[in-house]
């Protein structure tokens, strides 16, 4: 097997179990895993390639668990808008979406977010009009070298049937379980080490029925290692929603259609209370945190430190490029930290609906560290992962690393990896997914960026402009 040495880090903070951060380090890496992570005396001197990390910080690579690329084409829409009013206003222009429109904003999207640290990301592409199918996003993220989770989301109850989409952006239910067959028998890997597993991921409470949420959920559980996501609770509108059009919560709404357990997870999550959060900790089920996002739409500041106490798996996302008008993972560290710190202590549990008119914040409400284990083994454990998030033997080789010697970093080298969250770098210097570099010197190398953006630009007009 090909080996490689990353020699003389300056810091490498494993985010292992015991929460490892190592002076003067390296990493022994054989084929696609790491075999020694330690100072430098303690690993092998030679290797067949060797690379210099020196004043570098080294980190596990950041793992995004809920995204939608084809949003990338519709930044900055709707820029004083909730949710739903978001929503109404973007379903006529994504229905213009076209199946190179998924290629060319996957393509750009992870780029984006590999730059910014990501080495594992999901994405949740629940709109198929026109040509579009989540294979041409499949061949994108194998084309830009990513370790992907490509959800095949759906949605088929239209405004005709009291969803919220216009009924053009639906589909045939199904079509859908059909396709979601094809794509888990074409493409899924449920071996350790996976750069590609399938997600079967139905939109939302208010864009599909109960028949698919069960069926999708059936489908899924008979294959191993396919897991469930949607959104849930994020908005007091869809709260309302389901309270009028099921008599629950949404949250108990999907644990009746069998929407908890290890398999599954969440995105948002903000509108929880106690119970529902004991809920998800004793069923194992997962939660993607999105600050930027949720802050951008107004849904509200998610309970963070409490899920985590509680012994919920927790998990980052950038969410949609549309409601985030970003694909920056680090920078979404920085977001979960801040928002943490402004939140009342009382949320989800006392405080009554519109808060009061000034509250005191808590600044330890979550560290710096526990924002960069959300970013890693938060996302891992999410994804059901248990091969990726670390810097520790058995792991896979996916890694970044930041060069301390930047303008942003200047007066914090006394903690390096405090300064990767606080100081926001824009982006990463070096990376590595599945043993193979893909960012050197802050530069992609598995992409020439101009053509793609150029088409970007054009299919980004074409939607705008109808």
């Amino acid at each position: 097997m090909p080996s490689l040495l990353l020699k003389n880090a300056a810091l490498i903070a494993t985010f292992d179990d015991a929460g490892r951060e190592i002076p003067a380090a390296g990493i022994y890496i054989e084929d696609h895993r790491i075999r020694k992570v330690g100072p430098m005396a303690t690993l092998p001197a030679e290797a067949d390639q060797v690379i210099d990390l020196t004043d570098h910080l080294v980190l596990p690579g950041l793992v995004n668990t809920h995204h939608h690329l084809y949003q990338t084409l519709t930044r900055v829409v709707a820029q004083d808008a909730d949710l739903f009013t978001w929503l109404k206003t973007l379903y006529p222009i994504w229905a213009r979406l076209t199946d190179e429109g998924v290629y060319i904003s996957t393509l750009t999207g992870l780029a984006e977010l590999m730059l910014s640290g990501c080495t594992t990301s999901s994405d949740h592409l629940y709109l198929y009009p026109n040509d579009c199918t989540l294979d041409s996003q499949i061949r994108a993220a194998r084309e830009i070298g990513i370790r992907f989770h490509a959800a095949r989301g759906s949605m088929s109850l239209g405004a005709s049937q009291g969803g919220l989409p216009p009924d053009r952006v639906t589909e045939n239910e199904a079509a859908i379980l059909k396709d979601s067959q094809r794509l888990i028998e074409t493409y899924h890997d449920p071996e350790d080490y996976a750069m590609l597993r399938l997600v079967l991921a139905p939109c939302s409470p208010f864009s599909v029925t109960a028949d698919l949420m069960r069926e999708s959920a059936a489908l899924a559980r008979q294959y191993r290692r396919v897991h469930l996501h949607t959104h849930l609770a994020e908005t007091l509108d869809e709260e309302r929603f389901c309270l009028e059009k099921f008599g629950m919560r949404p949250v108990d709404y999907v644990a009746a259609l069998g929407w908890t357990g290890c398999d599954c997870w969440h995105a948002h999550c903000v509108h929880m209370n106690t119970r529902e959060i004991e809920q998800f900790a004793r069923s194992g089920t997962g939660i993607t945190h999105c600050p930027s996002s949720n802050m951008r739409l107004a849904s509200g500041i998610a309970p963070v430190p409490k899920m985590r106490r509680t012994g919920v798996k927790v998990g980052l996302g950038v969410d949609g490029s549309a409601s985030n008008d970003g694909s920056h993972l680090l920078a979404e560290a920085r977001q979960a930290l801040l928002i943490q710190r402004i939140a009342p202590q009382v949320y989800a549990d006392n405080m009554p609906l519109g808060g009061r008119e000034g509250f005191a914040g808590d600044p330890a409400a979550l560290s710096a560290r526990e924002a960069l284990w959300l970013a890693t083994r938060g996302g891992a454990a999410v994804l059901g992962r248990e091969d990726i998030g670390a810097l520790e033997p058995g792991k896979a080789a996916d890694l970044i690393a930041i060069d301390l010697n930047r303008l942003q970093y200047a007066g914090a080298g006394h903690d390096p990896v405090a300064a990767a969250v606080f100081c926001h770098a824009f982006q990463v210097d070096f990376s590595m997914i599945h043993g193979k570099v893909v960012v050197q010197d802050g530069q992609l190398l598995t992409l020439d960026l101009q053509e793609p953006l150029r088409r970007h630009r054009a299919l980004s007009q074409a939607m705008l402009t109808g």
